[in-house]
């Protein structure tokens, strides 16, 4: 299929650098009883979650800006389960180092990544984001990706401290960007050509999945031209804790017409699982 199908382009570029440092400045002022606090990701501390944000930023250069050659699956692994393990290895190596060292990472790589979506064409394609589909993506979709995961991250880490929330305008991008997976969440639903799919997060904005004859589109806003085969509606809130599977109320979530496909519309996850 065409990138086009993803929707129109997102730019992310100028909330990465004011993000990071929003990040930085919260956790330079941590306690040692604050870096050992558990966060909603099973098994992992505010250091731990720090540390696999160093090891996405230093692995992005690495692989992108380097050109160096990355792990890979063992025989036989799936590519979530390889994601998982190599993960995990990084955090547990990551346990080794004290959190003004690790601080002192994360200070000096935290920019590189702003100055290497920056030099990059965008708008050609890159490689697969996998909750997107399993074809290249526009490099694009893969920027949003990376700011949407050290979003998630950053929330975590402050509702781990019962700090005061992200600031409202850091997540500008963030439903634009999950909300692009519709398409390949609904690659299995057997739809007449014309037929839509809307999602609404209250807020942030309406898209609507429109069927053609080689798979489903993507529109932001677009008025539906009939009645939807199904709408999902709920807020910001929700819905990334649903696109993430961080134990979303699903009681504040409104579906109409197909019920299977709504109940498939709820499935969309936007990280690799």
């Amino acid at each position: 299929m065409s990138p086009t199908r993803w929707g129109p382009p997102i730019d992310v570029l100028p909330y990465f650098s004011k993000e990071e440092q929003a990040l930085m400045t919260l956790l330079g002022a941590l306690t040692a009883e604050d870096w050992t606090r558990p966060t909603m990701c099973a098994g992992w501390t505010v250091k731990d979650v720090a540390a696999h944000l160093l090891g996405d930023k230093v692995g992005r250069l690495s692989r992108g800006r380097d050109g160096h050659a990355a792990d890979s699956p063992r025989p036989g692994e799936a590519f979530p389960r390889f994601i998982d393990r190599i993960n995990e290895e990084w955090v547990l190596a990551c346990r080794r180092l004290s959190t003004d060292v690790l601080l002192t990472m994360l200070y000096e790589f935290m920019g590189q990544t702003t100055e290497y979506w920056a030099q990059l064409d965008l708008d050609v394609p890159g490689i697969p984001v996998s909750w997107a589909g399993d074809e290249p993506a526009p490099r694009w979709l893969d920027a949003a990706r990376d700011y949407s995961e050290f979003w998630v991250h950053h929330v975590q880490i402050r509702e781990a401290l019962e700090h005061t929330p992200l600031e409202a305008e850091y997540a500008e991008p963030i439903a634009d960007t999950f909300v692009r997976a519709l398409p390949y969440t609904l690659r299995d639903v057997d739809a007449r050509v014309g037929k839509q799919v809307g999602y609404t997060v209250t807020g942030q904005g309406k898209w609507y999945a429109r069927r053609e004859r080689d798979g489903w589109t993507l529109d932001r806003g677009a008025p539906p031209s009939r009645t939807p085969l199904a709408t999902v509606t709920t807020d910001l809130d929700t819905f990334w804790r649903l696109c993430t599977r961080n134990a979303a109320d699903v009681g504040r979530v409104r579906t109409t017409g197909d019920e299977k496909v709504c109940a498939q519309v709820l499935t969309m996850t936007s990280i690799i699982v």
